[in-house]
C-alpha cells in the first residue's frame, strides 16, 4: 500500500540561481536533503520521499531541475552543462540557508547528484545515486560509445540529439507519449524479454514510441500522476529537457579534469533488478570499491524497473532513511 502523497504540508518557494529562477518543494526540518530528479519528471517524482524524510527528521527539498517545470528554461544547449547543473544545486543550498547538504539524484539526477558531490565535496557532503551508478569522468566521446550501442538501430540517446527530432515525435501528444515511456520502463509494464527494446530507435523513420507499450499505466502511476506530469511539459514542452542529453559532448570536454576521479563522501546506490541502467552498466557498480570508497549502501531491488523511488517508495524510503541517519555529522 503506497504511502498517502504529501499535500497541505509541502512548502512551494522560488529562488534566484545561475538558471535564473529555481522552483522547488520542501518538507520537515533537520538537516538538509536535496533530491534531484531525472527524464522526464520534475520534483513531483519524489512525492513519496518528501513526507518519509520529514517525519525522520530531515529538511527534504526537490527541485525541478533546469529546463523543467517551474525552473527557468535558458535558451541553448550549452545553458545545460553539467557545471550549471551543479551550479543550481550550490546557489540552492546557499538560497535555504544552509552550509553543506545530502545531494540524492534519480536517473539524469543521479549524475547531477554525482557532479555534485565531486566538483563541491566542501558543500555536499552524502550522495545518494539511484538507478544510474557513478562512473567517473572520462573514456571514449559520448557520441562515439552511443553510436555503437546502435547497432543497425538507434540508440534513444542519440536519437534525441538534433534539435527538434525527438519533440516533433514527443509534443503532439505529450500525454500519451509519456506514459508509454513510463510503462516502457516499469517492471509491470516493459516489454517482455525478445521483444522489441524501447530503448531504440529503427533508423528509417522510426520513432521510440513505436515500441512503447500500450493499454494499461504502470501500477505506480496514477491518471492523476499522470496529469500531473503531461500538465507541466504541456506549458514548457520538451526542450529543456532534452537539452541535458545536447550537452554531453561538452560534459566531457568540461569533465576531463576529474577523468577517473573518485567520489570519496559517504555513498548509497539502489538499482532495479530490470532497469537496463543496472544491467547495461554493471561495470560500473563492480567498480564501486575504486569509485565510491565511501560507499555505505548499495542494494539492487528484485523485481523493480527504472522509477525505483515511485515503484518502490516503501523499500526506497526505507533505505534512505537507514542510511542517512547513519552519517556522520
Amino acid at each position: 500500500m503506497h504511502q498517502p502523497a504529501p499535500s497541505a504540508d509541502l512548502r512551494h518557494r522560488t529562488i534566484e540561481a545561475p538558471a535564473g529562477r529555481l522552483h522547488l518543494v520542501e518538507q520537515g526540518s533537520g538537516p538538509l536533503v536535496l533530491l534531484v530528479h531525472g527524464f522526464p519528471e520534475s520534483w513531483y517524482s519524489w512525492r513519496r520521499q518528501l513526507p518519509a524524510l520529514a517525519a525522520a527528521g530531515y529538511r527534504a527539498v526537490a527541485l525541478d531541475v533546469r529546463g523543467y517545470g517551474r525552473s527557468s528554461k535558458p535558451a541553448g544547449t550549452d545553458a545545460y552543462r553539467m557545471f550549471d547543473l551543479v551550479a543550481d544545486n550550490v546557489a540552492l543550498v546557499r538560497a535555504l540557508g544552509e552550509e553543506r547538504a545530502v545531494v540524492v539524484g534519480h536517473d539524469w539526477g543521479s549524475g547531477i547528484a554525482a557532479a555534485s558531490a565531486l566538483l563541491h565535496p566542501e558543500v555536499f557532503r552524502a550522495v545518494g545515486l539511484l538507478s544510474v551508478p557513478y562512473s567517473p569522468p572520462g573514456g571514449a566521446r559520448p557520441s562515439e560509445v552511443f553510436a555503437r550501442m546502435g547497432g543497425d538501430e538507434e540508440f534513444y540517446v542519440s536519437y534525441f540529439q538534433e534539435p527538434g527530432r525527438a519533440e516533433a515525435e514527443m509534443e503532439p501528444d505529450l500525454r500519451g507519449w509519456l506514459a508509454g515511456f513510463y510503462a516502457a520502463m516499469s517492471a509491470d509494464t516493459m516489454p517482455a524479454p525478445g521483444e522489441p527494446d524501447p530503448h531504440f530507435v529503427a533508423r528509417a523513420g522510426g520513432r521510440l514510441r513505436d515500441r512503447f507499450p500500450g493499454g494499461r499505466l504502470p501500477g505506480w502511476l496514477t491518471e492523476h500522476d499522470l496529469d500531473v506530469y503531461a500538465g507541466e511539459f504541456e506549458r514548457t514542452g520538451m526542450t529543456g529537457a532534452l537539452n541535458r542529453y545536447r550537452a554531453m559532448e561538452r560534459d566531457w570536454e568540461d569533465l576531463a579534469r576529474y577523468a577517473g576521479a573518485p567520489i570519496e563522501q559517504p555513498s548509497l546506490f539502489l538499482g532495479g533488478a530490470l532497469d537496463a541502467s543496472t544491467t547495461w552498466m554493471a561495470d560500473a557498480i563492480d567498480a564501486f570499491p575504486a569509485t565510491l570508497p565511501g560507499l555505505v549502501s548499495s542494494h539492487i531491488l528484485d523485481g523493480c524497473g527504472h522509477w525505483i523511488q515511485q515503484e518502490r517508495p516503501e523499500e526506497v524510503n526505507r533505505l534512505l532513511t537507514a542510511w542517512l541517519a547513519a552519517l556522520p555529522d
